[in-house]
């Protein structure tokens, strides 16, 4: 039987400082922006795709082939797509595997996404690792240079930028059966934090951002989680405070990514914009308290100012990261608190790192 063949559209990505990729259009045909950035993971672009802490970022993936084990509901670490595109070499729509469900262009048609293919991603990720982070812009219904650079002055910088009033839940809601009750504030949160909970005989009330701290003392819970989510954490004052004021309640508190953050905040630390940021399933971890190294999963753009610890003898750093030492986890001495920077549930990536939810969930058996 002979194929027929199909002509690509042509689709363009321009970066803020005017660099240009020429490519072909995959997923909708349309136009979208973003913060770009890369992540260097060599499968699991379904959880990628739908973590709520890529909301308002264009990813690129540095692996070479996406969409080849096609897409299946099993995947999914929110309701939709959170990205706001995304970049890469080969974009497949030849797809194998068992319980697959679709192609992920019939996926990325239903959730709207504007992508491109069939560009040079290993010299994009070199430009990015130079350049840093910066907007971008994908189109493939205009490849005008001119009209869509216009669009670079109304586009927000990510510094500064609340995103998580935008993924958090509306409404608070209940998971799992058990017996350790376990409040969630749900920045962004990725569902296999939620299931690394339950699986632990938790029972989880996951609340909105926006919560009180009356309504989630009124559950009851012998501990708090705080959630990972998109968006720079010093642009979230009332987030901060709710966390500060979570902390003298004297309920242990577990913070990832985002949450940890917040939780540094909250102690009078200061987080800044990194460079590029952290996002793969490969990056190496020292946790100082064992000596042991973890290889983990990581997807950040901001992290603790080191210098901010100086002046705070409370504050106990437990993680770093052996690529660029940045600080990966810390504890307060007084009280059952610590957060980690990276993602210990994974999904995609190693679960070197999941002893962290025994340890969550010890603390509230002792509480």
């Amino acid at each position: 039987m002979q194929l027929k063949y199909q002509a690509k559209t042509p689709a363009v990505l321009i970066l803020e400082d005017q660099t240009q990729f020429n490519g072909f259009a995959a997923g909708k045909i349309g136009t979208t922006s973003g913060e770009i950035c890369f992540n260097t993971g060599m499968t699991g672009y379904q959880e990628i795709f739908t973590d709520p802490s890529y909301f308002g970022q264009i990813v690129v993936m540095a692996n070479a082939h996406i969409g080849n084990y096609g897409v299946q509901a099993l995947d999914v670490e929110s309701s939709a797509v959170k990205v706001s595109g995304l970049v890469c070499k080969k974009f497949s729509n030849i797809h194998s595997r068992p319980g697959e469900t679709d192609t992920l262009q019939k996926y990325f048609e239903t959730h709207a996404v504007v992508s491109i293919s069939d560009i040079d991603t290993r010299a994009l990720v070199r430009h990015i690792r130079m350049h840093g982070a910066m907007n971008a812009i994908i189109s493939s219904e205009t490849t005008d240079i001119h009209q869509l650079s216009a669009r670079f002055k109304t586009m927000p910088s990510m510094k500064g930028l609340e995103l998580s009033s935008q993924v958090t839940c509306s409404e608070s809601y209940s998971v799992g059966e058990g017996t350790h009750r376990v409040a969630l504030i749900d920045f962004g949160v990725k569902q296999n934090i939620i299931r690394s909970l339950t699986q632990r005989n938790c029972i989880v009330k996951v609340f909105p951002m926006h919560s009180t701290f009356d309504d989630i003392l009124q559950f009851k819970p012998q501990g708090i989680m705080l959630s990972n989510g998109p968006g720079d954490p010093a642009s979230m004052p009332n987030a901060t405070a709710l966390v500060a004021k979570l902390v003298q309640s004297g309920l242990p508190i577990f913070g990832i990514c985002l949450g940890h953050q917040l939780l540094a905040q909250s102690q009078g630390l200061q987080t800044f914009k990194m460079h590029n940021g952290h996002r793969g399933i490969n990056h190496p971890v020292k946790n100082l308290l064992s000596g042991a190294c973890e290889i983990t999963s990581q997807n950040h753009g901001f992290a603790i100012n080191p210098d901010s610890l100086q002046n705070n003898s409370n504050i106990e750093i437990t993680h770093i990261n052996l690529n660029d030492n940045t600080i990966e986890g810390i504890q307060l001495k007084n009280k059952p608190v610590f957060s980690v920077q990276y993602h210990p549930e994974a999904c995609p990536g190693p679960w070197d790192s999941r002893y962290l939810f025994d340890r969550f969930v010890s603390s509230l058996a002792a509480s």
